[in-house]
């Protein structure tokens, strides 16, 4: 096992190289690409160009560009905006990246738990009429576009309705840090949780159950019946483990994603300054070193929810261990 995870680390650090490479390219090695218009504005003088792009490292060769990039964003960390050149890159991403993990950690913990319980109540209930109205609800539920859910929670809770019992305790939109006051923390973002939560509860509670009567007449449920042992017994230990496998795949990778700035339109439609935030700022004004840093940021999270995901697939059924 452990050297199943150094070969995965390995492969990680690989990755990883080769995506900040691709992202450097795209957005620096095109032809026609030159963030020097940005910086030097209207009509600018051919020696402000030059000066411009000698401050800024852009006269040099594409792979002294690279390296230069790199030192700036991972070893000295002064990697400015093109935009503004007062917002640091590294911790502009630092400052973000709190609020993003407030909001995909709660939202997570309500889709695991969520999507557990419907789709093992689909299953017990299996043939009664619970069962198909859970897996309507679940559909409705991924039908709903995060963004429209969203503005339609903001237009009862921040308007039609705030005056209410019902959402007269919701805090205008924004974020106030953990650590600043827990309670105001929570009371900013559980209508974001829930909102974010929506669509995954649906989705991973079709998948549990789907994968739950799969391996329903499997030979291990079946021998585990015939020892004796209690339903709920047969359905936790033996049944759910096994049907665990998709959903912690399928965990891992989007968990990886919304860390990684996925939950953009979230935090966009409430108003919370994380990493998507921040991202989708920087795409309106086109800033380069913002973007690639949270590129960059992004593909780190998605490829460690990938190895992580292998170590538990080879933790969750012995029969895909590496020898």
């Amino acid at each position: 096992m452990v050297a199943f995870i150094v070969r995965r680390l390995i492969g990680l650090i690989a990755v990883l190289f080769a995506i900040t490479v691709l992202t450097f390219l795209i957005f620096f090695g095109i032809p026609g690409v030159d963030p020097t218009r940005t910086l030097a504005g209207r009509n600018p003088t051919p020696e402000t160009v030059a000066a411009i792009k000698h401050e800024f490292g852009l006269d040099r060769s594409l792979p002294m560009q690279y390296l230069l990039m790199m030192k700036r964003l991972f070893i000295s960390r002064d990697l400015v905006s093109y935009g503004n050149q007062a917002l640091k890159v590294v911790p502009a991403i630092t400052s973000a990246a709190p609020v993003t993990f407030s909001l995909v950690i709660g939202a997570a913990v309500i889709w695991v738990v969520g999507a557990i319980v419907t789709g093992l109540l689909a299953v017990i209930f299996k043939g009664t009429i619970l069962d198909p109205l859970l897996m309507i609800l679940a559909l409705i539920g991924i039908s709903m576009p995060v963004f429209w859910l969203g503005e339609v929670m903001n237009l009862l809770s921040q308007d039609r309705l705030h005056d209410t019992f019902l959402f007269s305790w919701v805090p205008p939109l924004g974020y106030v840090p953990l650590t600043q006051n827990p309670w105001q923390w929570f009371l900013h973002l559980v209508i974001p949780w829930f909102t974010l939560s929506i669509l995954y509860i649906g989705f991973y509670a079709r998948v549990l159950r789907a994968n739950l009567l799969d391996v329903e007449n499997e030979d291990y449920v079946r021998t585990a019946r015939a020892k004796g042992l209690s339903e709920r017994r047969v359905l936790v230990k033996h049944m759910l483990r096994t049907s665990m496998i998709t959903f912690v795949s399928l965990f891992g990778l989007d968990f990886g994603v919304l860390v990684g700035g996925g939950a953009l339109l979230t935090e966009v439609v409430f108003g919370l300054p994380g990493v998507g935030k921040l991202t989708y700022d920087s795409l309106q004004k086109l800033d380069l070193p913002v973007i690639m840093a949270t590129v960059i940021y992004g593909a780190f999270f998605i490829t460690i929810a990938n190895a992580l995901v292998d170590v538990l697939y080879a933790r969750l059924d012995p029969r895909i261990r590496p020898a």
